[in-house]
């Protein structure tokens, strides 16, 4: 944990909105000129698009039928918990990009699903904003938990999380349902050791609970809106937390446990607003505090 260069850490699966968290955190950037350096979680994947097929169909050919992007065989864990420290210390570190479509990947003359040469984050950000799926990941080996200052969690309940998966693969990157459902069952094994247990760690958590019928994921033809949803917000430490404010601004909310406030799922953008522009701001005065300009 740095009190010099701040990280952020927004963490979730694929499919748990982590996307759009993002374009709150940006918002609140921009309107409080605060300069953040940005790193997808995709980047620090260990194999490009076509070295996953390969190393898919190896571990299949094995009988391993569960290698997936959510495990530490998968990924470059060590490689991002050393960037953290590395930006931590020094506000600098080494990153690239995952060039998903041919509209990210045309300014860089590459293929999709490959990535760009790695290089060095600019030195004059205030604070590094991770968004991914493993930003508070902690193993046997690696620990990047340690590395955050403020970790936030991204989860849907587990069947909504699967349509949103489900109807953004289908309807954005082309895939068959029968294909989704195969990655999702694939994903299961690491989902459950290296996904799950990253939500003990964070600071906050943010779950999406529907109130409509979603028993069955895979034939479901919408997702559940904001305003069918209710949303669970959850401190890991409510010390310094004025809850009475927050229920005050979000209408139609309540507390369900001494560190757990439910409201309306509509709400979300709101309530991460309000939350987290006092924590930002507390991080960016305690790093210039610190020595910084």
């Amino acid at each position: 944990m740095s009190r010099k260069h701040p990280i952020v850490s927004v963490t979730g699966s694929s499919g748990a909105g982590t996307t759009s968290v993002m374009r709150t955190f940006q918002q609140i950037f921009r309107r409080e000129g605060i300069e953040a350096a940005y790193i997808e979680g995709d980047s620090f994947h260990r194999y490009d698009r076509a070295e996953m097929k390969v190393q898919m169909a190896d571990a299949a050919a094995r009988g391993d039928h569960s290698f997936s992007h959510f495990g530490p065989e998968a990924n470059l864990f060590e490689e991002l918990a050393d960037t953290f420290k590395t930006y931590g210390e020094t506000g600098t570190g080494k990153v690239r990009k995952y060039l998903h479509d041919h509209t990210e990947a045309k300014p860089y003359d590459q293929e999709p699903g490959t990535f760009t040469p790695w290089e060095s984050i600019p030195e004059s950000s205030d604070l590094l904003f991770y968004e991914g799926l493993h930003g508070a990941v902690v193993t046997d080996e690696v620990d990047v938990a340690q590395y955050a200052d403020l970790k936030i969690g991204v989860v849907p309940v587990i069947n909504l999380e699967w349509m949103q998966k489900l109807h953004r693969d289908k309807t954005a990157r082309g895939y068959t349902n029968e294909a989704v459902t195969e990655t999702i069952l694939r994903r299961m094994p690491d989902y459950v050791h290296y996904m799950c247990s990253q939500f003990t760690h964070t600071d906050v958590n943010f779950q999406r609970v529907p109130m409509v019928d979603t028993s069955n994921p895979f034939i479901a033809r919408t997702i559940p809106t904001a305003d069918e949803s209710m949303l669970i917000i959850r401190f890991r430490d409510p010390h310094g937390i004025d809850f009475p404010y927050l229920l005050s601004m979000l209408r139609d909310s309540f507390m369900s446990r001494p560190n757990t406030i439910c409201c309306p799922g509509g709400k979300m953008d709101l309530a991460m607003q309000m939350i987290f522009t006092p924590m930002i701001m507390r991080l960016i005065h305690q790093s210039r505090g610190n020595g910084r300009s």
